[in-house]
């Protein structure tokens, strides 16, 4: 606090002098240093923490009224925070701008014992906003945007029902059933943390989790961690790996690439020494070994 109100005095004694020397009122002063942050935002107001619920500081989506298949606006944010816009994340910035294509995560289809849904994937579709591969599918008059699989391709079929019958079902890639209704060793992605839930799972490039076992009252999963969850069996998922499996896999290469993906230089806490601003590293001195069986000197202090 001492520093904020010495802080404070140095203002207003720059002020007064100001307003003396060049004959122009405090009130002109004041109107020209607005743009200027207060000293409570620079100081004492608290910083906004990363990794709030619900808090995304790398970009803004412009979302529509309703669903679309048409490309979204983004506005990035660059690792600010965007109410004060102050820096929260230093790693951030820059980048290449991408359109944002929304998906649609919910797979919802009849829950009694009739044909499920069938849509026919039109496109698989490059964003740049996430690792996945997503699918262009189309329905009826309906167009929508899904997470693409491994070895889905335009002109396949992709069908989604809710029902779970007492014989589990035979699936392909891309389609979407309960859990409790596919056999065991099936690989799942997009999967429900709870019946009717909105949060996903198992959505990000080359992640699957498998079904270990099926019972009537609850599935045991397990995740790419080697963790096993118990859901409930009526919680929905899609069927096969995600796409991009290499993408983990897949260097960087260079620093431009590296800022291309929206990532700033990093700090460099360690850097090596040239002797450019100061001592150089020089290599030890050789090693020099005493006997130790040698007498030491005799010192006469009497003569």
């Amino acid at each position: 606090m001492s520093f904020f109100f010495n802080t404070l005095a140095f203002q207003l004694k720059a002020v007064t002098s100001l307003s003396g020397t060049c004959g122009i009122t405090t009130s002109q002063v004041r109107f020209a240093s607005k743009k200027m942050p207060s000293l409570y935002d620079q100081y004492l107001k608290p910083r906004p923490k990363a990794g709030d619920v619900g808090v995304c500081l790398k970009r803004i989506v412009h979302y529509e009224d309703e669903y679309t298949v048409k490309p979204l606006t983004v506005q990035g944010l660059g690792g600010r925070d965007p109410v004060t816009g102050r820096k929260v994340v230093q790693g951030w910035g820059g980048g290449i701008k991408h359109k944002y294509h929304w998906v649609h995560w919910d797979r919802n289809g009849p829950t009694t014992d009739v044909p499920p849904i069938e849509e026919k994937v039109i496109q698989i579709v490059f964003d740049g906003n996430r690792s996945a591969r997503l699918a262009l599918v189309a329905g009826g008059d309906k167009m929508k945007y899904y997470l693409a699989t491994v070895n889905m391709k335009p002109g396949d079929i992709v069908r989604t029902s809710s029902y779970i019958p007492p014989i589990a079902v035979t699936p392909n890639e891309g389609d979407a059933y309960p859990v409790g209704a596919l056999p065991v060793g099936t690989m799942i992605h997009n999967l429900q943390k709870t019946p009717n839930a909105k949060n996903r799972l198992l959505h990000s490039a080359g992640t699957f989790a498998t079904i270990l076992k099926n019972n009537k009252t609850h599935v045991i999963i397990k995740m790419p961690s080697k963790h096993e969850f118990v859901v409930d069996p009526k919680c929905m998922a899609c069927v096969g790996r995600v796409s991009n499996i290499e993408h983990a896999r897949t260097p960087i290469g260079s620093a431009q690439k590296w800022r291309q993906l929206g990532f700033r230089p990093r700090s460099g806490l360690w850097q090596r020494k040239t002797g450019r601003f100061g001592r150089k590293i020089r290599a030890p001195k050789k090693l020099v070994m005493k006997d130790s069986k040698q007498p030491a000197a005799v010192i006469n202090l009497d003569e």
